[in-house]
């Protein structure tokens, strides 16, 4: 017989299912239509190669046309080196002490001035072997090219070294206000018996 006090537990109510999840279905991915025109498109894509040969034809042809014009405005305008001037003054016969070579200008100018006795001669200092400077050597009585040895009396004759020449002499006068003038431009060679000859040498006493 059953215990009256002890009260049967009615069994809990089991809670519903959950629905069913919906089923996935896998969506197709559509890829970007980058490599292909879309219908009607004349761009690039349609271009044949008849059509680019053509183009790059006219690309050509435009491109000689500037060239041609840019060389013709540019030949207009010729580019024009401005050299300093060959000619200079060198300052007055009293300033230059005989026997002596001075050096003032050689840098400059690129010319020695040899005061003697009886007048003035002016030297190029362009060795006549590879156009170095060469180098007047008071103790020695000498100028002296560096770069291959090639040596000179103070007359500007050669007689050491591979310089086939003796060095260049400029032409060299008074000019109007009684200053020593000197032109590069006008040389004088020895091989040639040009030392003789009127502004190879300035004949000055005093």
């Amino acid at each position: 017989m059953a215990d009256p006090t002890i009260e049967q537990s009615a069994p809990a109510a089991s809670a519903p299912p959950p629905p069913p999840n919906p089923p996935i279905t896998a969506q197709p991915v559509r890829k970007a239509k980058q490599d292909r025109a879309p219908e009607g498109d004349p761009g690039i894509w349609r271009i044949s190669r008849r059509n680019l040969l053509s183009i790059a034809g006219w690309m050509g042809f435009f491109a000689f046309i500037l060239t041609s014009t840019i060389g013709a405005l540019r030949f207009m305008f010729p580019r024009v080196l401005f050299e300093p001037p060959t000619k200079f003054k060198a300052g007055f016969p009293q300033d230059f002490v005989v026997g002596e070579v001075s050096e003032k200008y050689k840098d400059e100018k690129r010319v020695w001035i040899v005061r003697e006795r009886e007048g003035f001669y002016a030297i190029i200092s362009i060795c006549t072997h590879l156009g170095c400077t060469p180098r007047w050597l008071a103790s020695d009585i000498k100028f002296k090219c560096p770069c291959h040895g090639s040596g000179f009396y103070k007359t500007g004759i050669n007689f050491e070294g591979p310089a086939p020449r003796p060095l260049e002499r400029a032409s060299i006068s008074i000019s109007d206000d009684g200053q020593i003038e000197v032109d590069r431009s006008i040389k004088f060679l020895y091989e040639k018996g040009e030392w003789s000859k009127p502004g190879a040498f300035l004949p000055f006493v005093g």
